[in-house]
C-alpha cells in the first residue's frame, strides 16, 4: 500500500473527498417489521442493518439478570458476502467478539438503563457491505433502531473514525485509507454534550498531532448527528402523515 498517494497536492483523497468531509450517509428507520426498531444505513459503500428487540425479559441464565438496570445484549456480524475476501467469517470470530463487546460497551453508557430493570434489550447489528469505519456505521446504525424502538437515550450515539495523512488530519476513512498503516482513531460521542463514549487508536499517532485528529473526529461526529437527526425528524413526519396525527 506505500505506492498509494492518499492525499493529493491539491488537497484531495483518493475518492474526491477534502480531508475533512465524510463519505455520502443514507439512512431509514423501521426497515425490518419482525423487530421492536430497525434501521438501515450506507457510509460510503459500507452497508449495515441493525435490528432491536426489547426491553423483554432475560433470556436465558437469569444469572444475567440485573436488579437495578437493563442487560444490553449486542451482538455483531458480518456476512459472508460482506467484503471482498469471501473467506468464512463465523460470528464467533475474535474480530466480531471485539466489535461486540465494544458495541456493548457504547451502548451501556447512552440508554437510560435504569428504566428497565430486570428486563433485556437485544442489539443485532451485521455488516452487509464492507469498505471501511465499520464500527463507526454500526454505532450509527444502531443508535437509528435502538430510536425507532422507542428506547430512551441521553442523546444520539454518533461514531466517525480519523486518520492523519501528509501532516492533514482527515474523516470517516474508506477501507485502502485504512490498510495503509496509518494511524486509526475511532470516536462515538453523545453529540449534543460533546461527550466521548467510545475512543480507540489502532497504530502509532504523534501526541502533536492526536488533538488535532480527536477534534476532527469529534467534529465529524457532529456532523453524523446532523444527517442522523434529519433522518429521525423526516422519518416522524412521515409516519405522521400516513396516520393522519397532528405533528
Amino acid at each position: 500500500m506505500a505506492g498509494v498517494n492518499l492525499l493529493s497536492d491539491q488537497g484531495y483523497r483518493i475518492d474526491g473527498r477534502k480531508p475533512n468531509e465524510l463519505r455520502r450517509i443514507q439512512c431509514k428507520l423501521g426497515v425490518f417489521k419482525q423487530a421492536d426498531g430497525s434501521a438501515y444505513i450506507e457510509q460510503g459503500n459500507t452497508k449495515v442493518l441493525a435490528t432491536v428487540y426489547g426491553p423483554h425479559e432475560i433470556r436465558g441464565s437469569r444469572a444475567k439478570l440485573l436488579l437495578d438496570r437493563v442487560l444490553v445484549n449486542c451482538q455483531y456480524s458480518m456476512a459472508t458476502f460482506s467484503t471482498g475476501e469471501r473467506k468464512r467469517r463465523p460470528r464467533g470470530d475474535r474480530k466480531s467478539q471485539e466489535m461486540t463487546m465494544h458495541l456493548k460497551q457504547t451502548f451501556d453508557a447512552a440508554i437510560m438503563t435504569n428504566l428497565y430493570p430486570r428486563s433485556q434489550i437485544d442489539i443485532f447489528v451485521e455488516v452487509l457491505q464492507s469498505d471501511g469505519g465499520n464500527y463507526c456505521a454500526s454505532v450509527n446504525g444502531a443508535t437509528l433502531a435502538l430510536i425507532d424502538a422507542g428506547i430512551p437515550m441521553k442523546d444520539f450515539v454518533c461514531a466517525c473514525s480519523a486518520s492523519f495523512v501528509n501532516d492533514n488530519p482527515i474523516a470517516d476513512i474508506n477501507y485502502l485509507e485504512e490498510s495503509s498503516g496509518g494511524p486509526e482513531l475511532i470516536v462515538a460521542t453523545l453529540p449534543k454534550s460533546d461527550q466521548i463514549v467510545f475512543l480507540e487508536q489502532n497504530s502509532r499517532l504523534h501526541e502533536d498531532n492526536l488533538s488535532k485528529v480527536i477534534d476532527l473526529a469529534v467534529k465529524s461526529c457532529k456532523d453524523v448527528y446532523t444527517v442522523l437527526d434529519q433522518t429521525v425528524r423526516d422519518h416522524v413526519s412521515e409516519l405522521s402523515n400516513s396516520h393522519g396525527w397532528d405533528h
